[in-house]
């Protein structure tokens, strides 16, 4: 996968668009992908045909391409977001539980998903706020967390009460523990592993002394630092 080994920054904040554009130029070609319910979904829309990435989701089609629209649009041919999707040469389709025979088998290279939260170690809480009455919403993220040789994250770094999303642990209930590799961000591009030092890859409208201001508790360094 892409790492870039040098660190880069811009004045504004990436959009949405502009962030799905980071992931899919990040996704080797050939690679089995799968992209998870929310935000993740946009990357399919950026995935070059000569990049031949093929797309997988839960609910039972593999060879997916970008969002469909006005005359491409197929009841039947929905992601596990019930978002019309078109279809590409080669397209298969198959039950349930095969697939996520495929996403518990490892035979995916790359999944891509929304989060609530994320540790500085790649724990990852997704699926529930852990509120009394809320209801769960797990899915297929348990399975896609582990299951993938890497887990990505798309999220927006602060909540919109400006909360932090990255934290030194979990306090929502989790979906995986150390499988989150990277965090793609509207303000920052992370790299994480074990060690619980985040690599900052890219800063996008926000500067490194106002990350670190912003989550005291977590150890940043530049790439190639």
């Amino acid at each position: 996968m892409s790492e870039m080994s040098e660190f880069r920054s811009t004045d504004a904040p990436l959009t949405q668009d502009e962030l799905a554009q980071v992931i899919a130029e990040d996704i080797q070609p050939g690679s089995f992908v799968n992209l998870g319910i929310g935000q993740p979904t946009t990357v399919s829309n950026y995935l070059s045909p000569e990049k031949k990435v093929t797309l997988h989701t839960e609910n039972g089609m593999l060879g997916f391409g970008p969002q469909a629209t006005g005359d491409q649009i197929d009841g039947d041919l929905i992601n596990a977001g019930k978002i019309p999707v078109t279809e590409l040469p080669g397209a298969s389709y198959f039950h349930h539980a095969d697939s996520f025979a495929m996403m518990r088998g490892g035979h995916l290279d790359v999944c891509v998903l929304g989060a609530y939260q994320v540790s500085a170690r790649g724990d990852l809480a997704n699926w529930s706020t852990g509120k009394p009455g809320a209801i769960p919403a797990v899915g297929g993220a348990m399975d896609l967390a582990i299951g993938a040789k890497d887990t990505y994250v798309m999220m927006d770094l602060f909540t919109k009460k400006g909360d932090v999303k990255l934290l030194p642990e979990c306090t929502f209930p989790l979906t995986g523990v150390g499988c989150v590799s990277r965090i793609y961000s509207d303000k920052a591009v992370l790299l994480l592993d074990s060690s619980g030092i985040v690599k900052v890859r890219e800063l996008h409208g926000i500067t490194l002394e106002e990350l670190r201001e912003a989550h005291p508790e977590v150890t940043f360094e530049t790439v190639g630092a």
